[in-house]
């Protein structure tokens, strides 16, 4: 029974999991639509420390968007563990790419759709090998696992490093380079999914009816998420104003995942009853999504056409152009984007007539 019970649970966590990949990943998109509309009125941006948005109804769209979908994650981490619900986050990626390329005009070339498939299978594979067991079930367990010396070491470097990086990096590569702000997101972020986690926990002893609001833990947990929240609101959105939405969101899945997988492993130890196999399966299953999430954004603005396939496969040309004749091994189909544009015009007409 107990077995069949942790099983609904994991079923259930990993529902809401995939249900909160959708909101967030449409809010993504509706938050950085606001941004361009304010941008476009010429208000001072947020990556320059305007707050204009903040009158932008379809800003305040996004952020309910995100509400829900971070609400539904919430409750995944209370019934399913973290080391499998973060990940999935990926999902929210493939959403706010298909959005994108849809409402942003932002493309979506076959690159893209590859990675979008690799990162569902990455996904699959992970849910197979996650962990299934829940390692803290209890405020005193959690209470216990947080004065834990190395949860206690690894907090204070991010904190640390997170405080480096507002005052000191910020201000002088934040608006050239991508990772200044993302980091800062993804390391408060990794203790978040720890406040999370216990408030899921909290919740959970309050319905079944423990005097759960007597304990101080839950309140300075509670405190926790919303000063790590507002930060991570605040520096997700100076990085989305600056840099494209195809660049920030992978950074900051890989980046935010990656510290939480860390986090997760030094709190909950929640690898240790794993047997080998489901380890290397869940670690090849984020590395299959990282690749993914990788290919969906690397390529993302280069144009794929039937000129850069190899020449046996472009349509009508393989009987004019033996592929081992000199001329093709001299003109690689990759260099072909570099001919002059009068010769891509003829090439283009030639390929019509042919046709």
């Amino acid at each position: 029974e107990g077995a069949g019970a942790m099983g609904a649970g994991f079923g259930l966590g990993l529902g809401l999991a995939l249900s909160s990949s959708a909101f967030i990943g449409g809010s993504f998109v509706l938050k950085k639509k606001g941004l361009l509309r304010l941008c476009r009125r010429g208000r001072a941006r947020a990556g320059q420390g305007g707050h204009a948005y903040l009158r932008e109804w379809l800003w305040w769209a996004g952020l309910l968007c995100m509400g829900v979908g971070e609400a539904a994650n919430f409750a995944a981490y209370a019934f399913a563990p973290a080391t499998l619900v973060t990940p999935l986050g990926a999902l929210s990626v493939l959403v706010s790419a298909v959005l994108s390329s849809t409402f942003l005009n932002e493309q979506l070339n076959v690159h893209g759709k590859i990675g979008c498939i690799l990162s569902i299978l990455g996904s699959t594979v992970m849910v197979i090998h996650a962990p299934q067991e829940e390692e803290v079930s209890s405020l005193e367990s959690m209470a216990e696992k947080l004065k834990d010396p190395g949860f206690i070491v690894f907090a204070v470097c991010v904190l640390v490093s997170s405080l480096l990086l507002i005052f000191v990096a910020g201000p002088r590569y934040g608006q050239s380079n991508v990772l200044v702000y993302v980091l800062v997101c993804s390391a408060i972020g990794s203790l978040s999914v720890s406040c999370v986690k216990g408030l899921g926990i909290a919740l959970k002893e309050l319905f079944s009816g423990k005097p759960v609001l007597k304990e101080p833990l839950g309140w300075v947990l509670l405190v926790c998420l919303v000063i790590c929240i507002s930060i991570q609101i605040n520096y997700l959105n100076k990085a989305l104003d600056i840099f494209n939405t195809s660049v920030v969101t992978p950074v900051y899945y890989v980046l935010f995942t990656t510290a939480v997988m860390t986090c997760s492993t030094i709190l909950f130890k929640e690898w240790q009853h794993m047997v080998l196999d489901n380890v290397v399966g869940s670690i090849s299953g984020f590395l299959t999504i990282v690749s993914g999430i990788f290919l969906l954004h690397a390529f993302r603005d280069m144009p794929f056409t039937p000129s850069l396939l190899p020449l046996f496969l472009q349509p009508g040309r393989a009987d004019l152009h033996p592929p081992w004749s000199s001329a093709d091994r001299h003109q690689s189909c990759q260099h072909q984007p570099l001919l002059p544009s009068e010769d891509k015009g003829s090439q283009s007409t030639e390929e019509e007539e042919e046709k």
